[in-house]
């Protein structure tokens, strides 16, 4: 793990109150803020929330290094704590709601006219295309997100899911514009994925894209491609292992598009390590050839490979083209890295 410190700016309800020395986290993902907010709240003594990140010094892709950033604390801070700092500017170009102060406590306040808390809430990771909070309740945990406006509507997708496969899903307990409040979806990421991971998902969700086929009900992927005998139909966007649970359900739909289905099992082989690339193609093959016997599942593939570095540089690009300047470099490089293997294959 690549160690991560970090400086945090500190907004206080009077004012601007000055920046905290280096200190240590456990974890290095720079969007990982939980442990970053409990090592602020035992130094200041107050709750605090991640608002945005300002620079990174050294680390690698997403993780570690020096990283800055701007920080709301919610009562007053122990200023003897803090040392005097230039104050983070209020405002930039796609500066997100969610990055300025208040809008973590927005957040929770919708939220919370949706369920009944019975604790803090606890801010788990935020960057530039999500803000995620865990939100204890009698029932279990239940997951606030909050997205930009360039994602697909994510509650609305999930119940387009839902209609077809219900466990498939997390419960969307209340949506509303870039907002979704979500149950908790049981088990752990699967990584590192195994055999009985792809044949726990990939077959269920291969039948609800067949269920879905026909007119598009969200936008479309910028890249089409052949159909090999299969149909146009909803695409997770972002089909990895890390949005797959152990318990049997796919989590963030935001990167959702209406495509090709060969998009998402490439996806899935990309992030996955050789050795179970032929199950993926396998077990994806089969389901589609379960549902549609014409159809030619291991030729969309081929093709597929290519389609979905286009379609993943097409996506970063977006990104890129749509953040703060600051948070861009969770994305730089990454439309010429899809391209030069676009470049590869085709080699």
């Amino acid at each position: 793990m690549t160690e991560r410190s970090i400086i945090a700016l500190i907004s206080a309800p009077s004012g601007f109150a000055g920046r905290t020395d280096a200190l240590p986290v456990p974890t290095s993902d720079w969007n990982h803020v939980e442990p970053v907010n409990e090592a602020l709240e035992a130094l200041l003594g107050v709750r605090t929330s991640v608002l945005r990140l300002i620079s990174v010094e050294g680390g690698t892709y997403m993780g570690g290094g020096l990283v800055t950033y701007h920080v709301e604390a919610h009562d007053e801070p122990d200023r003897t704590k803090l040392q005097p700092s230039w104050e983070p500017s209020a405002n930039a170009r796609n500066r997100l709601p969610y990055a300025r102060p208040g809008g973590p406590a927005e957040l929770i306040a919708w939220a919370d006219g949706q369920i009944e808390r019975t604790g803090p809430a606890v801010q788990v990771r935020t960057w530039n295309l999500s803000t995620i909070h865990r939100l204890p309740t009698a029932n279990g945990p239940v997951w606030l997100k909050a997205i930009p406006s360039f994602f697909a509507d994510e509650g609305a997708v999930i119940k387009m899911v839902a209609e077809h496969d219900p466990t498939l899903v997390p419960e969307v307990i209340a949506a509303a514009p870039q907002r979704v409040l979500l149950g908790d979806a049981p088990g752990d990421k699967c990584w590192p994925i195994k055999p009985e991971h792809v044949e726990l998902i990939v077959p269920r969700w291969v039948a609800v894209q067949n269920a879905l086929a026909g007119a598009p009900r969200i936008r479309p992927s910028a890249v089409p491609m052949p159909s090999f005998g299969l149909p146009d139909t909803l695409t997770h966007g972002d089909f990895h292992p890390g949005n797959w649970r152990a318990g049997g359900q796919i989590i963030d739909w935001s990167d959702a598009v209406w495509g090709h289905p060969a998009l998402d099992a490439c996806r899935a082989i990309e992030h996955s390590p050789s050795e179970i690339h032929d199950h993926i193609r396998k077990v994806w093959a089969e389901a589609w050839l379960a549902h549609r016997p014409d159809s030619e599942p291991l030729k969309a593939l081929e093709v597929g490979r290519r389609a979905s570095h286009l379609h993943n540089a097409v996506k970063y690009q977006e990104f890129l083209d749509n953040i703060e300047k600051s948070e861009r470099i969770y994305h730089e490089g990454d439309p010429q890295t899809e391209l030069r293997a676009v470049r590869e294959l085709l080699r």
